[in-house]
């Protein structure tokens, strides 16, 4: 199948890394896997387009230049990743009708709140006019999935767990003796692993959860080390706040390749991050893939892959203690940790296994074209 592929949130190979462009990359690897052809028609990025003119205005002369392409490469099908009302897809369902194949959108998020404000009302009609016109819509969240099945008859929605390759994130113990002799952890002291991209809001709030988190724990007289990966503009507030905290052993490892975090989810204990109105957070996946126990938020992203009690702790977000209790539970119970981080490697390996739970998907993406 020729697949015309959309990304209106963050095209493919955007510097910037995220969850979101992981998914939307390995998605389109997996159907390229499959056999198909998977062309990206557009990189036009439509956040908040409709409040940046000169953006807004190259939407027909995209269209026209998508349909003028669509006469060598006539695509059979086109596929949207993540429309919402931040960055609704302008394109997929015009060019589509157009052309006459299927529209479909992987990761359609509905909400009705954005409808009642100016700002986000031009947005909220562009995605609820794409995600009605969708002949199927995809979603890897339940809450999504019900809030989608307001506006779209329930049979054109379905719910794809969140996946990745486990395989990919396996645990290491070559790498855990090498980075713990390189910070100087000595013997079994537990180290506590975040990661996050330093981002002013909620990335760089959450960050700071964790490190005052660790800092009252370290003074309860609870051993630990703390790292964390990431890096960004607020880099220095951090590192300043982990030494006022009386944690200056932080280490910052900075900007880690995913393809090298499986060694560093190896050589911790326990990963921790809170996870404010995180969407999803493939960190979760990855860490419990690597034998990790999580300790985050629930009622956000990770409520979706965490097993709370299972394969982590599961904090309330309206009262912050609980998120540094459920790191001294773990700290507290080395056989708890040993136990959960395994729980947590089995339940990636039979839940979140991104070939098997994408094969739904391409499936029914299938079935809409004839003769595929």
């Amino acid at each position: 199948m020729r697949i015309a592929y959309y990304m209106p949130f963050k095209p493919l190979g955007h510097p910037v890394p995220s969850g979101d462009l992981i998914i939307g990359s390995e998605l389109g690897e997996h159907l390229a896997g499959r056999g198909h052809t998977v062309t990206l028609v557009s990189r036009l990025r439509a956040r908040w387009i409709f409040w940046k003119p000169w953006k807004l205005l190259r939407v027909p002369l995209e269209r026209r230049r998508i349909l003028r392409h669509a006469r060598t490469f006539r695509p059979q099908a086109w596929l949207t990743y993540h429309t919402y009302y931040k960055a609704p897809d302008l394109l997929g369902p015009a060019c589509a009708g157009t052309l006459g194949i299927p529209y479909v959108v992987f990761q359609g998020i509905y909400a009705t709140r954005p409808g009642k404000h100016w700002l986000t009302r031009p947005g909220f009609a562009s995605n609820t006019t794409a995600l009605q016109a969708a002949a199927m819509v995809f979603t890897n969240k339940r809450n999504d999935e019900a809030n989608l099945r307001r506006l779209v008859p329930g049979e054109r929605v379905c719910y794809v767990p969140a996946g990745i390759r486990p395989q990919a994130f396996r645990h290491d113990p070559q790498a855990r003796q090498a980075l713990r002799q390189a910070w100087g952890v000595a013997g079994d002291l537990p180290v506590i692993l975040s990661a996050a991209m330093f981002r002013p809001g909620v990335k760089t709030e959450g960050l700071g959860q964790v490190i005052q988190a660790c800092a009252r724990l370290r003074a309860s007289g609870r051993p630990l080390r703390l790292v964390i990966c990431g890096d960004g503009p607020r880099r220095a507030f951090l590192e300043a706040l982990a030494r006022r905290s009386g944690l200056a052993d932080t280490h910052f490892g900075g900007r880690i390749p995913r393809a090298e975090m499986a060694r560093w989810y190896s050589a911790a204990d326990v990963f921790a991050f809170p996870g404010i109105r995180e969407g999803l957070g493939m960190v979760y996946l990855e860490a419990q893939a690597a034998g990790l126990p999580v300790v985050a938020y629930g009622g956000w992203g990770a409520v979706e892959v965490v097993a709370d009690g299972a394969t982590g702790c599961l904090a309330d977000p309206c009262r912050p203690e609980t998120f540094t209790q459920g790191i001294a539970r773990l700290l507290d119970d080395p056989d708890l940790r040993r136990r959960m981080g395994v729980a947590a490697a089995d339940h990636v390996r039979r839940s979140h296994d991104l070939e098997s739970n994408y094969e739904t998907m391409s499936r029914i993406l299938e079935r809409l074209v004839p003769g595929t």
